[in-house]
């Protein structure tokens, strides 16, 4: 994805997070403000994150912290979309053609409510976006044998059925991994959060983290 930087912060190793989710949080900010320096000056946007089916178009001007949504578009070149996930999937969507970027949190709720699918529509509706000219990736997440559903697959069929073609899967069970990721199921909901960054190259100097 050239046209744009992105980045997926795994497990900070040795830093206790056995809290709950704002300590957590609290606690990783420090690692998750390296990272999102990494982007230069572009002004972090977050979504409050209520497993809905609620997306939100913002900008530079927009809030901290958009609520009750699931998901983040722009087309705002100083805005960096931020999404924290420890189970549920951060799924990355790029409009290389209408230069627009979308971030979503889809767990087993937002999948079943189709949140990709709002996002979706919503790009097509504000920016002009095809389906079939986005790239999807998504992030590691929960999957079976650890969770009773592979909502990574629904989400997957999801896209597909919005006609969005290029689609990409991890594949990494975040579950069965403690060393690389959190699990909230795994953990019993004591545990830190990964974090899902993306942007739009445009003029802002920035440095491209690992692949998501």
């Amino acid at each position: 994805m050239e046209n744009v930087l992105h980045g997926f912060v795994l497990r900070v190793p040795g830093l206790d997070v056995r809290a709950d989710r704002e300590v957590a949080l609290q606690r990783l900010d420090g690692f998750h403000e390296i990272a999102r320096r990494s982007f230069g000056t572009r002004q972090l946007r977050l979504a409050e994150q209520v497993h809905g089916n609620s997306v939100a178009v913002v900008t530079v001007d927009s809030a901290a912290k958009s609520k009750q949504v699931d998901a983040l578009i722009t087309r705002d070149p100083e805005v960096l979309l931020g999404i924290t996930v420890a189970d549920c999937c951060a799924v990355f969507l790029v409009d290389p053609e209408q230069c627009a970027i979308g971030l979503v949190h889809s767990g087993k709720k937002g999948t079943e409510l189709n949140i990709v699918d709002a996002a979706v529509q919503k790009m097509a509706t504000e920016f002009g976006t095809e389906p079939a000219d986005l790239v999807a990736q998504l992030s590691p997440c929960i999957r079976p044998p650890d969770y009773e559903v592979d909502f990574a697959a629904d989400i997957v069929r999801n896209l597909k059925r919005s006609g969005v073609s290029r689609v990409f899967d991890s594949q990494e069970n975040t579950a069965a991994d403690l060393e690389r990721y959190y699990s909230y199921r795994k953990e019993k909901g004591r545990t830190g959060r990964m974090l899902a960054l993306l942007a739009l190259k445009g003029n802002v100097s920035a440095s491209a983290l690992s692949s998501p």
